[in-house]
């Protein structure tokens, strides 16, 4: 017994353990990372190091350094520090196998020398512990047999070590030994525990009534009611508790891993008893492959026959594993699928029932670990599977499009018991207090032998357990009972060893209620851990294509469209993969952005299709077509020749929502379906953790609707490069305020902020480009208003008219691609402001502005050509005949036309900001931008401003502006000679757009000299002055009078001074008689 004691038994099997797992990943990484051409290490793929790996795996353990081998070595003796620092982290993970190795020697032979007991009913624990560590052993002897790089890695790092050092590393020989002795994994292990035969025969065995009752056909399942909470109402509230608690929520898996690879080892037991046997061929039934870390499998059935063949006496076992193989192929797929099947349901009810009375979780715990770990069980066969589908009459068996439900409700489980947590701590702080304890005391009371180490312990139990009071929970204090549990796996191993005063064996209720209270300890403080170890889906990371084949596979079920937010919430286990002996496994989070991604784009699809039927109602209910309603009433009313028979009638609005029977689904109909299936998966879940990464899976959906609603906006617009034709300001307008009302009702399906999406969307679409560097409304309506209204403009093709606010076509023979007036109008040019809003609005002035300063860059040229004429004119205004003279040397037509194409550039931009005023950045800007009219324009003064050279002086010019206003003022008598300079009372303006001229002359030159500080006010009061008093004629009073009147600077008196008032009137007068109007 003090032998028992002193080998401290528990905590090397529980230190052992995790070493082994963390060991066993190392040995997994390394192998991934030496086949992986990326990762591979460097020296591995070198070319100068060929020679050496190709020499070192030849005489591998026995490399000579000296003599002729020398020249396969180079490459190393170059770079031997190197070589060293990268080899290093591999050779240390290799002395860790053979630690570990020494270590699981060690440990049972000193169990066999203790003779220890073994069952699973009992001693759970110990016997859990101990078949763990011998499974964890063969897997990392296993995974280290599959490492082919091994010897190369080990190599390398020895000969630079005995070139560095002069001697190999100390540990190089025992190494070199290991990897030689486990060429064949299997045999050598079945030689090291030929010792260990009895024990594990022992262990195993304990599980002949365990694993027969757990893996049992889904009908058996079914006729017993396994997980049904309402098949007894009367015992609902009873607690649910059996003579092995932990047992019944442990893995089916782990069991058959146990079974199979224990009696591959201790095969001999096979032939001598007949439990054993039965036992075995019971697991080889269940499948061919076991899990041996991450997505590393082993085709069990293979492996076992292939090694049984090479022995004497095992041809019936080898006819038995070909029995079992016929069966798993014929049967197994079914089997699992019937299972999974009653699973989904037995879950269904069981969530269905806690989330409506979550107290249940209290007495009815147990039912949860259970459901979880027979899911995982049954999730982890199919995902082991489909990529390992045996050739069979039915692969359909291994694929299974209803994954996403089963997934969905296992993740409902795990929230219930995250979120009732203190639910189910209240019930058992009082459970462990008021029973458990009571019961111990008592068991403990009826041992008539107890040896003071173990009495110790079990009085420490009560103890702990009785001052336990509900109170604690409701203060919120952390519970810690791994102490506890840690001594209760101390006092198994004490008592299982052989000729222990205290034998567990011969005390089976003391080993019933302490399992039973260690279960009940793990719900106050151990619950995630719990879930950890039933619900574990973590493997899923390293199958990313299954993984995202069963995704695909669900999101083609409508049915199962709700619960495809289980895919990526999965992936929130990812997290339980972290190891620390092995950091530098990839973490990434790829699989949970595509699952969301495309839940994503699913939704935003249905969303945005919606929102298109809904556009295209809304469409039919504008005003443009509403001419036919109206003629066809007008017709009936006069009694005028009714449709022949074979006219298609149009239907009206509305007609869509009229049907005969409930029955019919519309395409609206199931949209909407599709719609709410899609919307419930978001509302399941409003964030979650992977890789320390909160992801918000509405965040995801908010993204695909922003980026899908941009180009939708866009392509509303119907902008044509080629052709220059574009959507009506006002039909885009009425689209997005269709779509955006369908989006609102978004918020009955989910809590989404509509408003800022919509916002961000319209926002983009007020700069040149959208977050993506794509063109928005701002750039198209830009573009087309410069390219394809202002250019037909300045053309005399199309006419600016102030009588109506608009642009209007002339009337010529080609027909025009557009009527400008429907594009222009007070009503589009609204639409545009409210589409394009101040921000599009000063974008497109700062494309008008690059145009008119091309223009005035013109007119300065043609003033720098005619520089000597124009000074001269300055000079001798007040002298006519030397202006006639001067006048006649004088180009005047281009600065004219020049003049006209920017006063309808600034037409056309006034037109646009008045439509601001109902929209509210120095005090002219903010003004400017929010559409109110400035005598100065800044936006004209900037860009003016941004012509300026270094080179250019200012006086020089100030001349050139004062010479551009003579040129202008002596050229407007060509006006009167132009035939379309007649005045068009219907558009109030001329047909050749010289109305724009006042505009023109006014903003530029008011522009102008605010850029070089001079007095506008004088220099426009001398622009009036350079008249040629003969020339004068009617027009060019009426030109005059249009400048004055439409400038801030000049008064009527100061055109009186220079034009008699008279003149003007009959001006006037002149030109308005000779406008027809014609009535009819």
């Amino acid at each position: 017994m003090a032998m028992a004691y002193q080998q401290k038994l528990a905590e090397k099997l529980t230190i052992l353990n995790d070493r082994g797992t963390g060991v066993l990943l190392r040995m997994n990484y390394i192998k991934k990372t030496c086949l992986d051409p990326k990762l591979r290490p460097q020296y591995l793929t070198d070319k100068t190091m060929e020679a050496s790996v190709k020499y070192i795996n030849k005489k591998f353990p026995n490399i000579d350094f000296r003599g002729n081998s020398q020249q396969y070595l180079v490459g190393i003796q170059k770079h031997k520090s190197e070589v060293m620092a990268a080899m290093s982290s591999y050779y240390d993970s290799f002395i860790d196998v053979m630690e570990f190795r020494d270590h699981v020697y060690e440990l049972l032979n000193t169990i066999d020398a203790c003779q220890c007991f073994f069952n699973i009913a009992v001693n759970f624990d110990f016997t859990k512990n101990y078949l763990e560590l011998i499974i964890t052993y063969i897997s990392v002897i296993v995974m280290l047999s599959r490492v082919e790089d091994k010897k190369v890695l080990v190599g390398m790092y020895n000969c630079a070590h005995e070139m560095s050092n002069g001697s190999s590393d100390p540990a190089y020989p025992r190494l070199a030994q290991m990897f030689m002795e486990y060429e064949q994994p299997i045999k050598k292990l079945t030689e090291e525990f030929g010792p260990h035969t009895k024990g594990v025969t022992e262990a195993l065995l304990s599980l002949q009534m365990l694993y027969p009752r757990r893996n049992l056909p889904a009908e058996q399942w079914r006729s017993a009611q396994l997980l049904s909470l309402l098949s007894a109402p009367a015992s609902m509230l009873d607690p649910a508790c059996c003579d092995t608690m932990a047992c019944e929520y442990l893995s089916l898996e782990v069991m058959e891993r146990w079974i199979l690879l224990g009696y591959l080892l201790c095969h001999s037991s096979l032939n001598t008893n007949q439990s054993s046997q039965e036992l075995w061929k019971m697991a080889l039934r269940s499948g061919l492959y076991l899990t041996i870390i991450r997505d590393e499998t082993i085709n069990i059935h293979k492996i076992t026959e292939d090694y049984f063949d090479g022995l004497k006496g095992y041809s019936k076992r080898i006819a038995d594993i070909k029995e079992c193989r016929e069966h798993v192929i014929v049967n197994s797929g079914a089997m699992h699928r019937e299972r999974r099947g009653f699973l989904r349901n037995a879950l269904k009810e069981l969530v269905k029932v806690l989330e409506d009375e979550p107290g249940l979780l209290g007495p009815k715990v147990l039912f949860v670990f259970m459901a979880l770990s027979f899911s995982r069980d049954e999730v982890l066969w199919l995902v082991r599977y489909s990529e390992n589908i045996p050739k069979t009459k039915t692969p359909e068996d291994y694929v299974d499009s209803y994954m996403a439900e089963l997934l969905f409700y296992m993740e409902r489980l795990r929230t219930l018991m995250t979120k009732y947590s203190r639910v189910v701590q209240r019930y058992h702080v009082q459970y462990l207090a008021q029973f458990d304890a009571l019961l111990l005391n008592d068991t403990m009371q009826n041992m008539y032998v107890c040896p003071e180490e173990e009495s110790v312990l079990m009085t420490s139990f009560v103890s702990t357990l009785s001052a336990l009071t509900i109170k604690q929970v409701e203060n919120g204090e952390e519970f810690d009972f791994r102490a506890l549990r840690l001594d209760w796996l101390r006092l198994q191993a004490y008592t299982s060893v052989s000729k222990a005063p205290l034998s567990l064996k011969e005390y089976p209720d003391l080993a019933k209620v302490m399992n039973m209270t260690q279960f009940h300890t793990k719900m106050l403080d151990n619950v995630q851990e719990m879930l950890h170890e039933t619900s574990d889906l973590s493997i899923l990371c390293f199958y990313p294509r299954v993984f995202e084949k069963m995704f695909s596979q669900s999101s083609e079920e409508v049915s199962m469209q709700r619960y495809l937010m289980s895919f990526p919430l999965a992936c929130s286990h990812f997290n339980q993969t972290v190891h620390p002996l092995c950091p530098e496994e990839k973490r990434s989070l790829r699989l949970c952005v595509t699952f969301l991604e495309e839940i994503a784009k699913q939704t935003s699809s249905v969303i945005l299709e919606i929102c298109s039927e809904q556009c295209n109602l809304n469409d039919q209910l504008l005003p443009k077509h509403c001419g036919q309603t109206i003629s066809a009433a007008r017709n009936k009313k006069q009694k005028k020749q009714t449709p022949k028979k074979g006219d298609v009638q149009r239907e009206k609005p509305g007609t869509e929502s009229q049907r005969k029977d409930r029955a019919i689904v519309t395409n609206m109909d199931k949209l909407h379906l599709t719609l709410t299936e899609l919307c419930s998966s978001f509302s399941g879940s409003s964030d979650f953790t992977v890789f320390n990464h909160i992801v918000t899976p509405a965040e995801f959906l908010i993204s695909h609707l922003e980026t899908r609603l941009t180009k939708i906006i866009v392509r509303m617009a119907h902008y044509n490069q080629t052709t220059q034709e574009i959507g009506r300001p006002s039909d885009l307008l009425a689209g997005i305020r269709a779509y955006t009302a369908s989006l609102h009702t978004l918020s009955r399906y989910l809590s989404l902020d509509v408003t800022r999406l919509v916002k961000n969307v319209l926002l983009q679409q007020t700069q040149p480009l959208d977050s993506y560097g794509g063109q928005t409304i701002t750039t198209l309506y830009t573009n087309w208003y410069l390219e394809g209204l202002l250019r037909q403009a300045s053309s005399n093709l199309i006419v600016h008219c102030p009588a109506m606010h608009c642009f209007v076509n002339q009337t010529i023979e080609n027909e025009q691609s557009f009527r400008a007036e429907e594009y222009s109008d007070i009503s589009e040019m609204q639409a545009l402001a409210e589409l394009i809003g101040p921000y599009g609005l000063k974008f497109l002035s700062e494309n008008l502005m690059w145009h008119i300063t091309s223009q005035v860059g013109e007119l300065k040229k043609l003033v720098i050509e005619n520089m000597d004429v124009l000074v001269q004119m300055r000079a001798n205004f007040d002298k006519p005949e030397a202006m006639a003279n001067l006048q006649k040397r004088l180009p005047g037509e281009n600065v004219l036309k020049r003049m006209t194409i920017i006063g309808v550039i600034l037409s056309f931009r006034a037109m646009a900001q008045d439509t601001l005023e109902d929209v509210t950045l120095t005090v002219f800007e903010l003004a400017s931008a929010a559409g109110l009219n400035c005598d100065i324009d800044p936006a004209l003064v900037a860009a003016l401003a941004s012509m300026r050279t270094d080179n250019s002086s200012v006086d020089e010019e100030y001349k050139l502006t004062c010479l551009l206003l003579v040129y202008i003022a002596v050229s407007l008598p060509i006006l009167a000679l132009d035939p379309n300079s007649y005045y068009s009372r219907h558009y109030g303006g001329h047909h050749n757009n010289i109305h724009c001229l006042a505009t023109a002359i006014n903003q530029l030159s008011a522009a102008m000299f605010t850029v070089e500080s001079k007095n506008i006010e004088q220099h426009l009061k001398e622009f009036l002055l350079v008249r040629d008093l003969d020339a004068l004629s009617l027009k060019r009073s009426c030109s005059f009078w249009y400048i004055v009147e439409a400038s801030p600077f000049l008064s009527q008196d100061m055109l009186e001074s220079c034009f008699p008032y008279v003149l003007l009137r009959n001006a006037y007068r002149e030109v308005y008689k000779n406008y027809i109007i014609t009535l009819g």
